[in-house]
């Protein structure tokens, strides 16, 4: 009897890790119906999609392609911009756009930032102590890495509010949405807006250099090294989109974690020397990427099952980040865990940029709220997860606690 896998489901949405494991043993190679497309969800699988030549990260424009002439019209803003994001090319495009990335995010520039990241931590606490209560994630764990990323933009932070409501909107389309069917004209709104407001601030930077990452890529625009002002515009939407889901879901998804597990986050607050394997290990129990969508180039055989060239094919990291062929004792979530060469940050040649990055911003977010807040504990048990295939974290994170004194 075939798996009766449907990610739209309220309890798989909120909950994925039985089914996981159900398709792991039973349908490693499962077609889906629903999603039009392949989910693989073994570990050394997964790694092979998405890193094997043999498969495309190129899934926007042959999507669109794919579209009524009148629906592609409708989404041309969608299409034409998502389709810029570095994420969304193989070589030589991917290798060209990713290496005027990789001038700004350095080992050394993303260690220079640990001040400043913490300050940020600091101020985002300071207004929630007085209160012994938050929403982790609307109160901390997306204006942390928002405020963070715009910064390093040269971008003002007042504009947390309107660019956490475009990229919300902009999530549907990019998340893959199961549950919402305006998801694409609601994005194709949202990139139409935060086009419009790099399109500005690219001008004002233009008149009005500063030390920062968006005057540095104009630069290297200016430098002739073919980096075009619409090329621009999406990857300054990539950075400010990219530059905060995956860190606010990595703080969210890890802190539950850790709530619903009380020995581990004693042990954490006991030994704050975990804090690096531990953020480690929240990666793979429950990261903040829960899949990555690819298009097969070629025909390939797999597990008995023949994946056609031009064939989706859904790797589910999260599910492979599971998998006992891999870790041992892989539903237990252990903070010392010394073998964990999870895919959380993906693999090859689109391993996530931002990983540096996100790993600096959540340990300092973690380490903080371990001394600032005691008794910690979730104030409503009942949350709602993103409706996404792609990006996983819950809406909101109402917690209480005592402040240390």
């Amino acid at each position: 009897m075939p798996v009766d896998y449907d990610p739209r489901r309220a309890d798989v949405l909120a909950n994925p890790f039985p089914i996981f494991h159900e398709l792991r043993e039973r349908e490693p190679a499962h077609r889906s119906r629903i999603l039009g497309g392949w989910v693989l969800t073994r570990y050394d699988d997964v790694k092979l999609v998405i890193a094997d030549r043999r498969f495309s990260a190129d899934r926007v424009r042959p999507f669109f392609e794919q579209l009524p002439s009148a629906q592609r019209a409708a989404y041309a803003a969608l299409g034409e911009s998502i389709a810029r994001w570095a994420v969304f090319h193989d070589p030589p495009e991917h290798t060209r756009l990713r290496g005027l990335m990789n001038k700004a995010f350095t080992a050394r520039a993303i260690e220079g930032l640990t001040a400043r990241i913490q300050a940020i931590v600091d101020r985002l606490l300071d207004r929630a102590m007085p209160r012994g209560e938050m929403d982790l994630i609307a109160d901390f764990a997306y204006p942390l890495p928002a405020s963070v990323i715009l910064e390093m933009l040269g971008l003002p932070c007042d504009d947390l509010d309107r660019i956490k409501e475009w990229s919300d909107e902009l999530a549907l389309f990019v998340g893959s949405a199961v549950n919402t069917p305006d998801k694409y004209a609601r994005a194709n709104a949202s990139i139409k807006a935060l086009n419009a407001y790099f399109r500005a601030a690219i001008a004002r930077h233009r008149q009005t250099p500063g030390d920062d990452l968006l005057t540095a890529l104009l630069a290297v625009r200016d430098q002739g090294e073919a980096l075009s002002e619409d090329e621009l515009i999406a990857t300054c939407v990539l950075l400010v989109f990219a530059g905060h889901e995956t860190t606010t879901n990595l703080i969210g998804n890890g802190l539950l974690a850790l709530l619903e597990h009380p020995p581990q986050l004693d042990r954490l607050r006991r030994d704050r020397s975990l804090l690096p394997t531990a953020i480690e290990e929240l990666l793979r129990y429950d990261g903040p990427a829960a899949a990555a969508v690819r298009v097969a180039r070629e025909p390939l055989e797999l597990h008995g099952q023949t994946i056609a060239a031009g064939d989706r094919v859904f790797a589910l990291l999260n599910a492979a980040n599971r998998d006992p062929r891999q870790f041992a004792d892989p539903e237990a979530l252990d903070l010392g865990r010394a073998e964990n060469r999870h895919l959380a940050f993906g693999h090859g040649i689109h391993f996530c940029i931002g990983a540096p990055l996100a790993r600096l911003e959540a340990r300092l977010a973690i380490a903080a709220i371990l001394e600032r807040c005691i008794d910690l504990e979730l104030t409503d048990e009942h949350l709602t997860w993103s409706d996404s295939l792609v990006l996983r974290g819950v809406r909101q994170l109402p917690i209480r606690f005592c402040p240390a004194r």
